[in-house]
């Protein structure tokens, strides 16, 4: 079941990273629906999981993988249509591939070890996400403006942020061996 619900949010990255680039592909009101989708499923993937007593470490790699790719699709997309950096969604799958070899490789784990600053960019990924999806419904044409602003603006702290964590687990995996 939660399998199911990650690979749910796999379906839909195509889609979305082509609606980001490509407003006219889906309707503002469906764009929101599928990325609202996107992140109940990896909100409830987890718990589900631990719940039925399914949760393993594959099962978490293949809900962090996902993650990477639903992020680094919309944010590809967005980035391509100019609305955020092209810095960011080409920075968060070398983040998350030095997390997988820290935490397989140099940390001999059998599991993703996470970093404390790795795990908030995680879930800020996201938001840049959700701003430019709601920047597409009938609001305003100055709080669209304003909400396009906010979303680039992220896009460069989350640039920042990424770079910091990238920094921060090699230097600890550095200083580790």
């Amino acid at each position: 079941m939660a399998n199911a619900l990650t690979a749910s949010r796999l379906v839909l990255v195509l889609p979305l990273a082509v609606a980001f680039a490509r407003p006219e592909f889906l309707a503002p009101g469906l764009l929101a629906i599928l990325l609202s989708v996107g992140m109940l499923t990896d909100y409830v993937d987890g718990p589900v999981a631990r719940l039925r007593g399914t949760a393993s470490s594959k099962g978490q790699l293949f809900d962090h993988a996902t993650d990477c790719l639903f992020v680094t699709g919309g944010l590809a997309g967005a980035a391509s249509a100019g609305m955020v950096t092209a810095l960011l969604p080409a920075l968060i799958p070398i983040a998350f591939g030095q997390y997988v070899v820290d935490s397989y490789v140099w940390g001999r784990q059998k599991r993703l070890r996470a970093s404390f600053l790795g795990r908030w960019n995680g879930i800020f990924y996201f938001v840049p996400l959700g701003i430019l999806a709601g920047a597409r419904l009938p609001f305003p044409p100055v709080f669209v403006s304003f909400l396009l602003a906010v979303a680039n603006a992220l896009g460069y702290v989350l640039v920042i942020s990424t770079l910091a964590s990238i920094a921060d687990r090699a230097t600890t995996t550095i200083r580790t061996h």
